[in-house]
């Protein structure tokens, strides 16, 4: 075990690495920082470092195989409504102790104060969202209804609504919809959707069960939308302020002594490990209930699996305490001193345009660190029988990433209505899902919840809203979730087109097609 974690540790340092390395390079070069801030910085990349490691291993050991395993055990009987009120409960539980969702709810406190509202009203209402929309992917799965079309409808709906507050003065609150699809699939819930999708797919034995291994994310990911959106449109929310980390308190850290430092990480400490502990013991009280009723796994696999808790517990607390102590203050620092042009004399124009190729750069190698993305990777080379590898699902939600952020950066320079943007993209993406092989529809949707994780809360949203206090526009500081969770869906689904004639001709040998046949089967594969 000590070997498999210290190779999971390695593999974090090689991904933690680069982004590091990337911004000290710029804070030397660009935006020049203190000592307590690069301190703070370095400990918060070494703690992302073990922190992966560890929740890697336990994700592996835990959260993939009970997740696999309530998935087949619900969808074996026949008591469907039972199965889908199990789903619903999931969606519900899960989603509420989200770490990720708590974060944008905390922006979004002033606003939901002033319609006489808490924090939850918020948590609830996506809770709910995520909860319908599992039982949605539950059935899916189960009846084997292709998921461009659920997409293609529900997307319809979506900015059908979306233009409807839009008419109504609610352009505010349409970003934060959109990123509360994003940051509801987060490290705790992605894992388990992603196994819970292939244990249901796999009672199936047709030829569309490895297509539908995927899309549970897709899907969920949708619910949060509509019902923020309806959230908004009843309470009337037309102004939502974000919270920008002020000078005061960048002055403050700046001044930090190495005590002060490990102060800072101490104090963290103990809320980070109450909201793990909720979250994961929710799953865990679930998941013992399951095992009570169904009596699925043997004394040694669940030795395995509370083993495999420990460890994906002890990895979120380490690696969401670095993230939020030692990243905020260096992506709200990048982003307000970078804005606030003009910064740096020698250049020939104005530094708020270095917020575009640079945004750019930490994007390609941000989705490294990302702890949820390894996970899916490594469940699309599994799946795909080793023809998508996982270096190519990196590379290809690089390219996506890096997009992603430079439109962000782009909107907020030129104050670019979202939908202006959102429109037309999944227009685009929804027409791929009729070309490309069915299985890359579901991939790239779900790798769109899946970029958009706790370093997209807790650096990039950060790194937006100190750019959109220099620009003077705090209403497009969300939405920089939104744009993550965009591009991979046309990403990856152009990795489908390169890939579809590879998966018809896999496909074709194992049918036992003749050569001559190959190309009447690739359309029939491809189309049908």
């Amino acid at each position: 075990m000590n070997k498999v974690l210290r190779e999971k540790i390695q593999e974090a340092f090689s991904s933690v690495l680069p982004i590091t390395v990337i911004v000290l390079i710029a804070s030397i070069i660009f935006v020049p920082m203190s000592a307590g801030i690069i301190v703070m910085f370095l400990v918060g990349a070494a703690l992302l470092i073990v922190g992966m490691g560890f929740f890697t291993l336990g994700a592996d050991m835990a959260m993939m195989p009970m997740g696999e395993g309530i998935g087949a055990e619900i969808t074996k009987g026949r008591k469907v409504f039972v199965a889908l009120g199990i789903s619903f409960l999931m969606g519900l539980i899960i989603t509420i102790a989200e770490p990720d969702l708590m974060v944008l709810a905390l922006q979004l406190k002033d606003a939901l104060d002033e319609k006489g509202q808490t924090i939850w009203a918020l948590i609830i209402t996506v809770g709910l969202g995520v909860g319908l929309f599992m039982v949605i992917a539950v059935l899916r799965v189960i009846l084997g209804v292709p998921l461009r079309f659920l997409l293609l409808f529900f997307y319809a709906v979506t900015f059908a609504l979306a233009f409807y507050m839009v008419s109504n003065g609610n352009t505010a609150f349409v970003p934060v919809s959109f990123d509360s699809g994003g940051v509801t699939t987060g490290p705790i819930t992605v894992p388990f959707m992603l196994a819970m999708c292939v244990g249901v797919a796999s009672l199936r034995s047709d030829k569309g069960a490895q297509s539908d291994s995927f899309g549970f994310v897709a899907l969920c990911s949708i619910g949060p939308i509509m019902a923020v959106m309806i959230l908004g449109v009843a309470l009337q929310i037309v102004d939502v302020p974000a919270e920008a980390l002020d000078e005061a308190s960048i002055t403050a850290i700046a001044g930090y002594t190495d005590r002060d430092v490990v102060r800072a990480f101490i104090e963290e400490f103990p809320s980070t490990i109450m909201d793990v502990g909720k979250a994961l013991g929710a799953i865990l009280v679930f998941f013992f209930v399951f095992q009570l009723v169904t009596r699925r796994y043997h004394k040694q696999q669940l030795l395995r699996i509370l083993v495999g808790f420990v460890y994906t517990f002890i990895g979120l607390v380490v690696f969401l305490t670095g993230v939020e102590v030692g990243f905020i203050p260096v992506g709200s620092l990048f982003g307000s001193e970078l804005g606030a042009s003009p910064l740096i004399s020698w250049l020939p124009f104005e530094s708020k345009w270095l917020l575009i190729p640079l945004a750019m750069v930490i994007g390609y190698f941000i989705v490294a660190a990302e702890p949820a993305v390894h996970v899916l990777n490594k469940q699309v080379e599994d799946v795909s029988q080793g023809a998508i590898t996982q270096k190519i699902m990196f590379r290809t939600l690089a390219i996506g990433m890096s997009l992603a952020l430079g439109i962000a950066m782009a909107r907020i320079l030129f104050s670019i209505s979202i939908l202006y943007i959102l429109v037309p993209a999944y227009a685009f993406a929804l027409i791929l899902t009729f070309i490309v092989p069915p299985i890359f529809t579901g991939v790239a949707f779900d790798a769109g919840g899946v970029c958009s994780g706790p370093m997209t809360s807790t650096f990039l949203l950060p790194f937006a809203i100190g750019a959109c206090v220099s620009a003077g526009h705090m209403e497009d500081a969300f939405g920089i979730v939104a744009m993550v969770a965009m591009t991979p869906l046309v990403v990856v689904q152009f990795l489908g087109l390169i890939y579809r004639k590879q998966f018809a001709r896999v496909e074709a040998v194992e049918t036992g097609v003749s050569a001559e046949d190959v190309v009447v089967f690739e359309e029939a594969y491809f189309y049908g």
